[in-house]
């Protein structure tokens, strides 16, 4: 698995600019940012694929657009065990909030704090647990395009599960890029603040920019996960025809 590469292949592209402009308008646009996860897809599938220049270009941004919006609405699936769980906890606050301890004692004020507190770190555990199988979720929808592909869990685990190491790997160095380069810009974000509307706009132009450069290196190693992944079994063939010769 090549990290640096993630960082360093968007550059290589000769319309690289042009691409991660269009790529920063079209994400700051509420609806049509959908196509910006469309054009992440395709960037697994070309990493995946082998593709000499991966990043892609933006023709057919109907069909981004497309693409986006089902891994969105997968998403929103996943995120229903969240949901439900966040709705105990505000209920138990709620309910807290028109009784008092004279009404039910104190231990039994504490104990709806206690299981508050438990839910909420449930729903911590859940999105820390969804957001490592997600990457996977977009392997196999990069994969296969249909959504249903998004919910084929065995076919999912088996993409985490076959190159543990690498799938970790990258998203451990995900996570710290998109930390390091947020810390940076809040740096820079302070300085700029300073300067009255022209500091604001190098701000926002910066953050959108890094925005695609974070995402193209999330792609780019997810992309090489699901390269692997899919040249294990490819092996294990070879080995077995290897044996019976």
């Amino acid at each position: 698995m090549d990290i640096g590469k993630s960082f360093t292949f968007s550059f290589e592209d000769k319309n690289w600019i042009t691409k991660y402009l269009l790529g920063a308008l079209i994400s700051a646009i509420p609806i049509l940012n959908f196509a910006w996860m469309g054009y992440m897809i395709e960037l697994i599938g070309n990493v995946a694929d082998d593709v000499p220049s991966p990043l892609p270009d933006w023709s057919d941004l109907g069909d981004k657009f497309i693409k986006g919006l089902l891994v969105w609405l997968a998403g929103l699936v996943y995120a229903i065990p969240a949901v439900i769980l966040f709705g105990f906890p505000f209920a138990i606050s709620l309910i807290g909030s028109f009784t008092s301890s004279a009404d039910y004692g104190d231990a039994m004020v504490g104990a709806l704090a206690g299981v508050s507190i438990l839910l909420a770190c449930l729903i911590v555990l859940y999105f820390l647990a969804f957001s490592f199988l997600f990457p996977a979720v977009n392997i196999n929808f990069a994969r296969l395009g249909t959504f249903s592909s998004c919910f084929q869990l065995r076919e999912i685990f088996q993409i985490v599960s076959k190159n543990i190491s690498n799938y970790v790997i990258a998203w451990l160095v995900a996570i710290i890029f998109s930390f390091v380069v947020g810390a940076v810009l809040s740096l820079i974000g302070t300085l700029l603040g300073f300067i009255i509307c022209i500091g604001w706009i190098l701000i926002w132009a910066l953050s959108a920019l890094a925005t695609i450069w974070i995402s193209t290196v999330y792609a780019h190693l997810f992309g090489q996960v699901a390269a692997e992944e899919r040249m294990t079994p490819a092996l294990s063939t070879d080995l077995d025809t290897i044996e019976d010769a």
